[in-house]
């Protein structure tokens, strides 16, 4: 008999086993049975002789009929190897016809002559209206030839029927068969033969959750789930397996990230209590303005968490534009006045650059200790990103090291080992989407053994709530919705060019008239130049061409925008490049910035009202909301024109629409989760971690994350070392699962 823990080669043997491991990391009972099916297939899965064929390509099919024409042939030779042979067979009575090709067949061709009466199973190709399956899973019924012989998977599920001849179909003429992710070297019918299996010896599976939350929910049983994804011959048990196996992986995902809470709260923090005279007091004194009413409810809160002993971590998410740069600071300067230092890391050299400028302008004389002017309490801000020369990235460290400059802020340059701070006592991460839990702990690791620095992560991109309670789970988060007073609102509108060719003259006209008028304008294209992929929008793909923002600059320079100041701004510039055309524009040199997505956060400059995205189909909505939120922010209207080449009733040209009509970054962002769906919001295309997650899905499952984030929370509390619950939980902590959900 056989227990989840197992390990499988001790199951099924190393020869079964080493495969599923190799290809799908696959190690344990417990990791078999939850490589659930992909899908099943409908109704009778064995096709008999002389039946009519509607098959799709990628349909899984099994045949059972007579080899009409066996054709053996050379495979393309190897150099230093023997020669191959594959073996391609056509059946019997078949419209349209069915081929089977096999490979390094050489040992098939006398056992396999024409009239072997046999069953074939693979996925269905089309070539020249003849269905292909190649290389696909196989067993003898019937042969002239006497040999009885098959593929592993097949004679497995076979043998297991204790049938012969015919009877044996019985084993493969059921309602369904699951079909699960597979690869060349293992597939699917290979899968299945080793759940069969493992299922006919496996003990029955020990409750993993609460009996208590199991009637709450009217949930199936842990065993009777994990038996009926698999086996289940009727839809309804297998939707409650389905529904039982989703409440798994919220709650393994959950309990995952509440050890990660619990076991920060373990830790020491840096105590910085408020103190009334210092550099807190002394820059809201400065302020030249008011904070809004959410800004001082969010310091309250981070201001008590920071005078604690324990670290801080909290993510603050907010509306473009909702001033969490000037929360951050004061908060920085807290830990400050206690004696700490703080690092700020942001994703790219623009924006720490942005950081770096706006934090010296709003201190003022607080940033300047030891220079002629400097407040007497005041503290230092320093810079260190990639593009700086040896001698410069010396002298910022040398800086760190010494304690003498407060506030650090850089790029990825900050991780290095080279960078060692003096009293690192609060890490601030800007655009958190950008980096991983991985990152920004080895920035925390640089503070003193005894003490864990205090952690805010920041996203201008808002979060919609099932986001928040998974991916962010490890964090409490703080919210930010209101603009700060004498905000302009934007006004968006969508152009359909190829419905309204004039409109698209107007956008540059009207850019002139904001020239004219002493503003300035952005215009924003998806790629550089022809050898640069296309941005990744949620409807890409589907239009014309992309126009680059070379050809774009050329276009406008020589066409509708002659005679302006036009400057280039792309991600191949140098850093002293970008840093040169953004201090131009930023004092008033250039009147149009023609740029890609470099700009899309941390740039701030008031005097920009307008904004053209061109190919505007080519993003996505958040990102169209954050490119948006790089205008509207001085005291003049704004205005944002998203143009595409795609019609308006097209599934891009409705997406646009949403974004013009809407300026509630929070109602996009819930519509850009259902809109990609959570593997492209969350990455899942950059990792395979994520293949944990078969059945919950971020855009459909709130209430079940909620019920799942309440019984962990409850739980964790009472018996941390719950077993059931470390069972499921196993899928998001190896190879640091839950570190990926929070980088992603």
């Amino acid at each position: 008999m056989a227990v989840l823990t197992d390990r499988l080669d001790m199951v099924i043997g190393a020869k079964s086993a080493k495969p599923l491991e190799e290809h799908f990391g696959i190690r344990t009972v417990n990791d078999l049975l939850r490589h659930y099916p992909r899908k099943y297939s409908d109704g009778m899965t064995v096709r008999g002789e002389g039946e009519m064929l509607d098959l799709e390509e990628g349909d899984h099919v099994t045949f059972v009929d007579e080899i009409a024409k066996a054709v053996p042939g050379d495979m393309k030779p190897v150099p230093g190897k023997p020669p191959r042979k594959y073996l391609r067979i056509t059946l019997k009575n078949r419209t349209p016809t069915v081929t089977a090709t096999f490979f390094n067949a050489g040992w098939m061709i006398a056992k396999l002559p024409v009239g072997t009466r046999l069953m074939l199973s693979g996925e269905v190709k089309y070539f020249r209206n003849t269905l292909q399956l190649s290389h696909p899973a196989f067993l003898v019924l019937e042969s002239p030839a006497g040999k009885t012989i098959g593929t592993k998977s097949l004679k497995t599920i076979a043998s297991s029927s204790n049938a012969t001849g015919d009877d044996l179909l019985a084993a493969f003429e059921k309602e369904f068969f699951p079909i699960y992710p597979a690869a060349a070297k293992v597939q699917s019918w290979d899968i299945y033969a080793c759940v069969r299996q493992v299922l006919d010896v496996l003990d029955p599976v020990s409750e993993t959750l609460p009996e208590s939350f199991v009637r709450e929910h009217g949930l199936m049983s842990e065993d009777a789930a994990l038996r009926a994804i698999h086996l289940a011959e009727n839809t309804r048990q297998r939707d409650a397996a389905r529904e039982r196996l989703t409440f798994d992986e919220a709650v393994g995902m959950q309990w995952g990230l509440v050890s990660r809470r619990h076991g920060e709260l373990t830790q020491t923090g840096p105590q910085a209590s408020l103190r009334p005279d210092g550099l807190v007091a002394a820059m809201r004194e400065r302020l030249p303005f008011d904070l809004t009413d959410g800004q001082r409810e969010v310091l309250s809160v981070l201001s008590g968490e920071l005078a604690g002993s324990r670290p801080m971590n909290r993510m603050l998410q907010g509306e473009v534009g909702s001033g969490k740069t000037i929360v951050s600071i004061l908060a920085m300067l807290q830990v400050i006045d206690a004696g700490y230092q703080c690092a700020m890391l942001a994703p790219t050299e623009v924006l720490a650059a942005q950081h770096d400028r706006s934090i010296r302008e709003i201190l003022g004389p607080l940033a300047m200790a030891g220079q002629l002017g400097g407040a007497e309490n005041a503290t230092r801000v320093a810079l260190l990103t990639g593009s700086m020369s040896a001698a410069q990235k010396r002298q910022v460290r040398n800086e760190v090291a010494a304690g003498t400059a407060g506030i650090v802020i850089g790029t990825h340059a900050l991780l290095q080992d080279a960078v060692e701070f003096d009293n690192l006592g609060m890490v601030v991460v800007d655009e958190q989407h950008r980096f991983g839990v991985e990152q920004r702990d080895r920035l925390r690791a640089k503070a003193r053994a005894d003490v864990t620095p205090h952690l805010l992560v920041m996203t201008a991109t808002p979060i919609p709530r099932t986001v928040a309670l998974t991916i962010y789970g490890d964090l409490e988060t703080s919210t930010l919705r209101e603009l700060p007073r004498g905000r302009q609102p934007i006004t968006t509108r969508t152009i359909f060019i190829t419905q309204q060719p004039t409109w698209l003259d107007r956008a540059w006209a009207r850019i002139a008239e904001e020239v004219h008028a002493g503003r300035q304008a952005y215009v924003v294209a998806s790629r550089i130049d022809e050898s640069e992929e296309p941005a990744s929008g949620s409807g890409q793909g589907t239009g014309p061409p992309p126009i680059t923002v070379i050809a774009l600059l050329d276009q406008l320079r020589a066409g509708p925008l002659a005679g302006l100041r036009l400057g280039l701004m792309h991600g191949r510039l140098s850093g002293d490049e970008k840093d040169a055309v953004m201090s131009a524009f930023r004092a008033g040199e250039i009147d149009v910035l023609v740029c890609t997505t470099v700009i899309e956060v941390g740039v701030d400059v008031p005097n920009a009202t307008v904004m053209v995205v061109m190919d505007a189909d080519r993003f996505g909505i958040s990102q169209l909301h954050q490119l948006r939120g790089r205008i509207g922010r001085g005291s003049h209207p704004s205005l944002c024109l998203l143009a595409t080449r795609l019609p308006e009733g097209s599934r891009a040209g409705r997406r646009l629409t949403a974004v013009a009509g809407t300026l509630d970054g929070f109602a996009l962002a819930d519509l850009d989760l259902y809109e990609r769906r959570e593997g492209d919001v969350l990455g899942r295309h950059q990792s395979g971690t994520l293949n944990s997650l078969h059945f919950l899905s971020l855009a459909e499952h709130l209430e079940v994350i909620l019920a799942a984030r309440e019984l962990c929370e409850d739980l964790y509390d009472r018996e941390p070392g719950h077993p059931g619950m470390t069972v499921l939980a196993e899928p998001f902590l190896v190879a640091g699962r839950v570190d990926y959900l929070d980088k992603t």
